[in-house]
């Protein structure tokens, strides 16, 4: 199942607008809160699919029947730039576990580039929904593989992939290797650069939100 949030009439659009803008993105802080925001709407989304038990909640006047979440999802992000969505993620899923993993870009001199997982930090996922965050799907490399190494390591229930903008390519890619989890995207770009940028995208979202990297 792909969710594309570009296709429904909603203020997380102005979000996303306000993402893209290159004189709103000069407020690193507003960037960082469009990106939570964006977090907890698709949090609200995804809150809708999963399961949930009916429970007695006592009142200061009687007793009234309410629906909680069966089970809390586990949240995972790829560092850095993951982190705003995540804490967007967390707002409402707001007693979730949650995973970390370190992803990044090794580029080569000839401008080739290979996908480097360093470290996970997660908890025990087996039987769990998760929920993986990552702002940017370019070329959709880096969310498969760190998918991938969960699923390998859990047998978990269920997989949803939240981003900001995500390429067509990037689409295929997650798709065709990942092909039982569902996409929740604010966007999907036809076009990416020769250095696997997404176009129009926004640019690079760690650096947008914390500041250039060497």
């Amino acid at each position: 199942m792909i969710f594309d949030l570009s296709k429904t009439n909603a203020i997380a659009n102005t979000f996303i607008a306000e993402l893209r803008d290159e004189n709103i993105q000069k407020d690193p802080m507003r960037f960082r809160k469009n990106l939570e925001r964006l977090g907890a709407f698709f949090a609200y989304e995804i809150s809708k699919t999963l399961s949930y038990t009916e429970i007695n909640t006592q009142t200061p006047l009687g007793i009234a029947k309410s629906k909680v979440l069966a089970a809390q999802p586990v949240l995972a992000t790829i560092l850095r730039a993951g982190l705003p969505m995540q804490n967007g993620l967390l707002s409402v899923f707001d007693r979730a576990e949650c995973a970390f993993i370190t992803a990044y870009r090794r580029t080569q001199k000839n401008g080739d580039f290979t996908i480097q997982m360093e470290h996970i930090s997660a908890p025990d996922l087996t039987g769990k929904t998760v929920i993986l965050a990552d702002p940017m799907l370019a070329t959709g490399l880096s969310m498969v593989l760190c998918a991938k190494e969960l699923i390998n390591s859990y047998n978990i229930k269920k997989l949803h992939i939240v981003s900001a903008i995500a390429s067509a390519e990037g689409i295929r890619h997650v798709k065709a290797n990942l092909p039982k989890a569902d996409l929740w995207l604010g966007a999907i770009d036809e076009e990416m650069t020769s250095k696997s940028y997404i176009v129009p995208g926004l640019g690079d979202a760690g650096d947008l939100a914390y500041g250039n990297k060497q």
